[in-house]
């Protein structure tokens, strides 16, 4: 009788774990889909390669990430990526404040030019209530963000001369994404924006079909925009673009709840080796990237305090123009933030 009580036993356990096994794969996609405008030989791209190693360690490879840099799930139209995310195109993200800022206002408050000064300004809008606040928007929006990256300050190059005051800015024509903030911000400075995506943006430079383009120093260098003529940089720090990790809430919503925080946690360590990354070379008092770009027979401009914020009143009706669009309280709770912070 025991016998058979056991062997009964065995068996409705063996069916149980045949039931489970079977359902809790047909939850599982054998492989998700990661979206990335950036591939790994950037610091973006690489903050996604460290968020898929540590998902696959992390869920004991139940959860298997695929990269798709230069956002190839949607044929390399970068503001396209956070509809698609939302709509399921895309599984998982590491995407740029800027790209979502068409669908979610509140993100055109890192567009805001010259709110952020420095790494610890960046560090308390993003680190802080501001951005905890973002979260939720985000939420509502329909994704499931879980942690903070960086693409990292944009500084803006040409092929024409060194840029030292607005008036240098006069009739050049700069590539910018497709943002009406960035459209509005380079006009006030006399320029004249180009709206062209990433991988159109190279033979752009290349040709001459235009003169310049602004983004982080560590991108300049991955992609040898050197080599495109850009030749004169200037250092203005006049924007810092944040990265996010998200998920679509579909996919989250279909991760055990132990799964969904080991991607949580995946995403959080990733998001800050990510930012050390991309902030490398431009933190340390002799700034290295820097030298190695100038090495290139680069001309680099540094602004002084005086020739900076002559930039900065350029562009200050920009800034009073978007402020109500992005909300006056969140612009006014980062700018206390910024005001507030630790050096």
């Amino acid at each position: 009788m025991k016998l058979r009580t056991f062997l009964a036993s065995t068996v409705a356990a063996a069916a149980a774990l045949a039931f489970a096994t079977p359902a809790l794969a047909q939850n599982y996609k054998s492989e998700y889909r990661m979206s990335l405008v950036l591939g790994t030989a950037f610091p973006w791209g690489k903050g996604g390669e460290i968020w898929a190693a540590k998902v696959k360690e992390k869920t004991q490879g139940r959860i298997n990430i695929k990269l798709y840099p230069g956002v190839s799930l949607i044929q390399g139209d970068q503001t396209r990526e956070f509809s698609a995310l939302r709509q399921g195109v895309i599984d998982m993200a590491v995407g740029s404040t800027i790209n979502w800022s068409p669908q979610v206002k509140q993100l055109n408050l890192f567009s805001l030019p010259f709110l952020l000064p420095d790494y610890a300004a960046v560090d308390a809008v993003t680190q802080g209530e501001v951005g905890k606040s973002l979260f939720a928007t985000l939420e509502k929006a329909g994704v499931v963000p879980l942690a903070w990256g960086e693409n990292g300050y944009r500084e803006i190059s040409n092929s024409k001369h060194a840029i030292k005051t607005p008036a240098d800015l006069k009739g050049l024509k700069i590539r910018v994404v497709g943002s009406p903030l960035f459209l509005d911000t380079f006009t006030a400075l006399g320029a004249n924006p180009t709206q062209m995506s990433w991988a159109d943006a190279q033979p752009a430079m290349a040709s001459g079909a235009v003169d310049g383009q602004e983004n982080p120093i560590s991108v300049y260098q991955a992609a040898k925009l050197h080599t495109v003529a850009q030749k004169h940089i200037t250092m203005w720090g006049y924007m810092n673009d944040p990265l996010v990790f998200v998920v679509n809430k579909d996919i989250w919503n279909s991760w055990t709840p132990a799964d969904r925080e080991a991607v949580r946690q995946a995403a959080i360590e990733a998001g800050k080796e990510q930012i050390a990354i991309a902030r490398k070379g431009m933190v340390e008092a002799d700034k290295p990237l820097l030298k190695e770009i100038a090495a290139n027979g680069v001309t680099i401009t540094q602004l002084t305090p005086a020739e900076r914020d002559a930039f900065v009143k350029a562009t200050r009706p920009v800034h009073e123009k978007w402020k109500n669009q992005i909300g006056a309280d969140l612009v006014q709770a980062a700018e206390k933030a910024v005001a507030a912070r630790k050096p």
